[in-house]
């Protein structure tokens, strides 16, 4: 399906118009679609065999439980990095045996949270990480199921800062102490090794970089059974891209995908674990914005929205292009405007030099393509309180996040501080004794 498209002119969020979202939520406002979000993950499910597959969310991507909890009906397991994502997932109604947890911090109490659970798997990213999970898992009499998160040093030509599979990037064991790695692992009573995990970075848009760390996985994979030990799952990982419009290239289709990972891996009779987080809900979401003003510069003609970077921050953080279009269609010719927002930040830009139809103050816009690392990466910063998501589906609209109101964010803080918590430090212990 299209979302959002266009009707007479206006623009609809399936059968909403967002003007009336905008004037019943008020701006700006995330709004997802349900029925995109269940068609992506359709996408996904049909190309990997049921029986021997998982299609985990990547929760760091929407950690809204409404989003989590539409794809765990539909069967999909979670990818969490935190606690706090694993207990998210499991309020939302994901069963621990279709949860993996990945990450590179992993503390001794998460370990331990994880492990009550019965989670299907720890993907280990280091060794010291491996010998703390031990530890870990005897002190609770349990075994952890691990794979070996293992950095390949393939190059996915994307953005800097989303890379993940270099030798230069904090992620995983690199490839050539992967044997060593099982080794010791297979000494370790506390843990028990079942699989191997690869994910080499976000918003690919070439197969190549895939196909290199597919074959990876094989030849790994053929070497460790050799040398004895029980490979029966696969992590792939996630990060294949979508089209956000800004004249890049395509991303390849997931069926295509899909056929690349079953060609390469498929012989060797493993469970496959798929981690897809953008190519999920990334194009299911719109942030709805007001103009506030339209300021005409020395040099520029500034759109100026209530959004800000501390409710979108891709746009400042990556330079990352979003579209924007208008939620009503009045013809004219376009005019230059560079999109700001309301925060007190030169980078608080989501556009600059973007052609757009002629917009006055009042107007609503919708910025495409913000259903991933759009509200879950939202601060309050300058004061600001976190926006409202909803979710459409058909013709009605829900409410899953609510607008947050100034009273709860500022009774946050404690100015005189509270009197059960406060510290001693040992200057002034020894100087009240």
């Amino acid at each position: 399906m299209v979302f959002p498209d266009y009707r007479e002119g206006r623009l609809y969020a399936e059968d909403v118009p967002v003007d009336e979202i905008a004037e019943e939520v008020k701006t700006p406002v995330y709004c997802y679609s349900a029925t995109a979000l269940r068609q992506n993950y359709l996408s996904y499910a049909e190309q990997f065999e049921a029986g021997n597959s998982l299609i985990c969310f990547a929760v760091k991507a929407n950690s809204n439980q409404a989003v989590i909890r539409a794809l765990g009906k539909m069967g999909a397991g979670a990818d969490v990095v935190s606690e706090g994502e694993l207990r998210r997932a499991l309020l939302a109604g994901i069963p621990a045996s279709r949860i993996v947890y990945s990450g590179v911090a992993k503390t001794p109490d998460e370990m331990r949270f994880a492990l009550q659970q019965d989670i299907h798997q720890f993907n280990v990213e280091s060794e010291p990480e491996m010998e703390l999970l031990n530890e870990v898992a005897l002190s609770e009499g349990k075994q952890a199921p691990i794979a070996f998160r293992i950095n390949p040093d393939i190059d996915a030509r994307t953005h800097e800062k989303i890379s993940t599979g270099k030798a230069s990037n904090k992620f995983g064991i690199p490839w050539t102490r992967a044997h060593e790695a099982y080794a010791s692992a297979a000494e370790l009573p506390g843990i028990k090794v079942q699989g191997i995990d690869m994910h080499i970075g976000s918003q690919l848009t070439q197969l190549e970089p895939f196909e290199a760390a597919f074959r990876c996985l094989a030849d790994l994979t053929t070497e460790l059974r050799g040398l004895g030990h029980n490979i029966s799952v696969l992590d792939i990982g996630g990060g294949l891209g979508i089209d956000y419009a800004d004249g890049n290239q395509l991303p390849p289709a997931i069926t295509t995908y899909a056929t690349l990972a079953n060609n390469i891996l498929g012989h060797l009779d493993c469970q496959i674990i798929v981690e897809p987080g953008r190519s999920l809900v990334g194009n299911v979401g719109i942030l709805i914005s007001r103009v506030i003003y339209i300021k005409e510069g020395e040099r520029d003609r500034f759109l100026i929205i209530d959004a800000g970077m501390n409710d979108l921050l891709r746009p400042s953080m990556y330079d990352a292009f979003h579209e924007i279009v208008p939620c009503e269609l009045r013809g004219g010719e376009p005019v230059s405007y560079q999109v700001v927002g309301p925060i007190c930040e030169t980078g608080d830009t989501f556009a600059r030099n973007r052609l757009l139809p002629p917009l006055l103050g009042g107007d609503l816009v919708a910025i495409k393509n913000a259903g991933a690392y759009g509200a879950v990466m939202a601060s309050t910063y300058n004061t600001r309180p976190l926006v409202p998501e909803v979710m459409v589906e058909g013709s009605e609209l829900t409410v899953i996040r609510p607008r947050r109101v100034y009273d709860e964010l500022i009774g946050l803080d404690t100015p005189d501080g509270v009197p059960e918590l406060v510290i001693q430090t040992a200057e002034n212990k020894h100087r009240n004794s």
